[in-house]
């Protein structure tokens, strides 16, 4: 077989050249995090909706009965707490349950490997965690209506608090995945901070009627700003301050990127 002149001979392709953001792979990364709870609809959608209505059924139905909150019915109350609860709950195990489970896969390397940079990388599970909240939380919303006549008083408070949410609770789950070795450590991040710190925040009371030093305390956890936001949106009421609330949302997001950007870039836990 005589060899070809090198104008004729088949040439592998060139490599493709990244410069600035690779769209290309931010946008892979973010659709494969999108795929993952799609594909298991029943557990990431329908169980968090199913959770919500048996809330509203026992605190509103059950408990509630005709009881008003500051001139406002009870549900109506309760209804907003319960969305935000299902955003930040979804939010977290989105991105903390994507790297835990590619820890067991030996799936790890596949973050290095790739032309991401550790941006791209916080952007494309940041986001996913986000959107996954996002969906769960304005399906509970709908699905919490007949229960609850909530009004849209400031929409803008809904949409800033709720994404805002929904970020800090993605970042909080790419740390905590990055940090677990096992499904054990990830369990006592769910029971002993995020569930104590959801419940203990406003979402079925009033702060205000807390003894102290519970109240103070409180003031101290940022899902109640969150959910007290996110609650002033729909009904106008507001227990807190509701521009501290709004900078802390943001201070949060930026600062909590930040570490996650951080943690990518030296590898933690990651090229070890």
């Amino acid at each position: 077989m005589r060899d070809l002149p090198l104008d004729e001979a088949v040439l592998p392709p060139e490599p493709r050249a990244y410069h600035g953001i690779n769209w290309e792979g931010l946008k892979t990364l973010y659709a494969r995090e999108v795929r993952r709870f799609m594909k298991v609809g029943m557990q990431t959608l329908a169980a968090p909706v199913v959770t919500a209505l048996l809330y509203m059924l026992v605190f509103v139905v059950a408990v509630g009965g005709g009881r008003e909150v500051h001139g406002v019915a009870y549900g109506a109350f309760v209804a907003p707490g319960l969305v935000m609860m299902q955003i930040l709950s979804n939010a977290f195990a989105n991105s903390s349950s994507s790297l835990l489970q590619a820890k067991f896969n030996g799936l790890m390397g596949d973050f290095i490997t790739p032309p991401l940079s550790p941006a791209e990388q916080v952007i494309g599970f940041g986001a996913g965690a986000a959107t996954r909240g996002i969906v769960v939380g304005l399906i509970s919303l709908l699905a919490v209506l007949p229960f609850a006549r909530l009004p849209l008083n400031q929409a803008w408070a809904v949409l800033y608090f709720g994404v805002g949410a929904a970020l800090i609770m993605g970042f909080i789950g790419i740390m905590a995945g990055l940090w677990s070795e096992k499904f054990d450590h990830m369990a006592a991040v769910t029971n002993f901070v995020i569930m104590p710190m959801t419940f203990l925040s406003g979402t079925f009371y009033l702060v205000e009627r807390l003894p102290e030093p519970f109240r103070t305390a409180s003031h101290y956890n940022p899902f109640f700003y969150l959910i007290d936001g996110f609650r002033y949106g729909f009904l106008g009421q507001a227990e807190s301050n509701l521009w501290v609330g709004a900078a802390m949302t943001a201070i949060l997001v930026f600062a909590l990127g930040w570490t996650c950007l951080w943690m990518f870039r030296v590898g933690y836990k990651i090229k070890t």
